[in-house]
């Protein structure tokens, strides 16, 4: 897929992850919907540095856990663009919890974790999948992480909702081909303000990562970017972690 003259739509692209790849589709011509939950400020800027750079661009406030106000999202989407041809869902959620401590993950924060991971990326995924068939088809991201394969991450909570969104992945590659893609990046340790203040957790994958360093926000865009121009990728789980799982 060629982004010049595409629109997309990226959950939690005010920053990390969802920020870069929202830049990263902009040089490429894509006119780009920002969304945000509590990040507004972030999402704003992201917004207008789009825009500055002459490409369309808006920020969409929405709960994507939410059914409706994620209807409500894609629909000022097109109204906005007149289409929508790419989603990323790189919205999330997480509490660190060590998996041995099993009473502190509670229920509330095991809800919390799997309705904005795993059911908010399905919904996101349900809600675009009209406008994208109505010109022809799409791509779909969804953002997992290494913890939804090895089970180790910042909680089991967490891990449990990637390795569904791995699942998820696959189910939908199945049933919305071949007019649209659906595939997952699984990220290892990524620079960004989740992991901030984790610098001797940092350096431990520094030291342990083949590469010899964590990955960048800009790294899994640039997995995206391979994503959505590559039209016979589908249902693929593509792992940005400098080789820390071989």
């Amino acid at each position: 897929m060629d982004l010049k003259g595409k629109a997309s739509l990226i959950t939690g692209g005010g920053t990390g992850i969802g920020r870069a790849i929202a830049l990263s589709f902009a040089r490429e011509g894509a006119s780009v919907a920002v969304n945000y939950s509590r990040s507004e400020k972030e999402a704003m800027t992201t917004a207008q540095e789009i825009r500055d750079s002459g490409v369309h661009a808006l920020a969409i406030k929405a709960d994507v856990s939410q059914n409706a106000q994620v209807h409500e999202m894609i629909n000022k989407v097109i109204e906005e663009f007149g289409r929508l041809d790419i989603l990323v869902n790189s919205a999330g959620v997480t509490t660190f919890i060590p998996a041995e401590d099993l009473e502190r993950l509670t229920e509330e924060i095991w809800d919390r974790t799997m309705a904005v991971n795993l059911k908010g990326t399905f919904f996101c995924c349900r809600a675009a999948v009209p406008a994208m068939k109505s010109h022809g088809g799409g791509s779909i991201i969804n953002i997992s992480s290494i913890a939804g394969t090895t089970g180790i991450g910042s909680s089991i909570a967490y891990s449990a909702s990637k390795a569904g969104v791995i699942c998820l992945t696959k189910s939908l590659a199945r049933a919305l081909a071949p007019e649209i893609r659906v595939n997952t990046i699984a990220p290892g340790f990524v620079d960004s303000r989740w992991t901030a203040d984790w610098p001797e957790f940092r350096k431990m994958h520094e030291e342990a990562t083949p590469m010899k360093r964590v990955a960048k926000p800009e790294d899994i865009a640039e997995a995206a970017l391979f994503l959505v121009r590559s039209d016979f990728v589908t249902g693929q789980v593509i792992v940005v972690d400098g080789g820390k799982s071989i």
